[in-house]
């Protein structure tokens, strides 16, 4: 009997699959050239493919809002007169986001940050009208800065923390203004002098005057 060999491919399928896989896998990559980053649909990244062109505005966008961000953080210096008037007005001081953060590194470096922190939370507080909101931040605020557990315990009188324990059974935004007021006044009286007279503010107040000469 005589055998019948295999019939040899066809050049023209071999030459077909190597197409089709020529336009799955795109041409081959240069050493220390990696492809780009495209859909299955445009190895080549033209500018005709919508998903190269959807790329390229996301990228962008992000510049744009990186750009945002760095301009609005440079607007938030002080200047030399908001320095200067801070020494004034301690109430000034504290109306301005930049004098609170100064402040705020001075009080650090003293260990009473919490009397500040405490404070700001009171302000966010004011300002909730959710009464699922007010309730947590009630809580929060009590056992963060009232209760005698926290380590970031501020110093409040007896009065006033037991009128703080009868509001917590209904919390409101206001409940904590009376131990608002009683640290305010101490930061006043106690820390804001020493913060005058300290290396944070008198360096601050150096540097604008520089600035300010050049």
């Amino acid at each position: 009997m005589r055998r019948v060999s295999p019939q040899p491919q066809s050049v023209s399928g071999v030459e077909m699959r190597k197409r089709q896989q020529g336009r799955i896998e795109g041409p081959p990559q240069a050493p220390g050239h990696p492809r780009p980053n495209t859909c299955c649909l445009c190895w080549c990244g033209c500018c005709k493919c919508l998903w190269n062109e959807d790329r390229r505005e996301r990228s962008e966008r992000q510049t744009c809002t990186k750009m945002d961000s760095i301009e609005a953080t440079e607007e938030q210096h002080p200047t030399l007169d908001e320095v200067i008037a801070w020494s004034r007005s301690f109430e000034m001081m504290m109306r301005s986001p930049e004098g609170r953060d100064v402040f705020r590194e001075f009080l650090r470096s003293e260990y009473s940050e919490e009397n500040l922190l405490f404070w700001i939370a009171c302000e966010e507080m004011k300002k909730e009208t959710n009464p699922s909101a007010i309730d947590e931040k009630a809580r929060i605020i009590y056992e963060d800065y009232v209760s005698i557990l926290s380590p970031k315990e501020v110093s409040l009188d007896s009065r006033v923390r037991e009128g703080i324990n009868q509001n917590l059974a209904e919390p409101s935004s206001t409940m904590y203004e009376e131990a608002q007021l009683q640290i305010y006044t101490l930061m006043h009286r106690d820390s804001f002098p020493r913060f005058l007279n300290s290396s944070v503010y008198r360096d601050l107040l150096n540097t604008k005057r520089t600035c300010l000469d050049t």
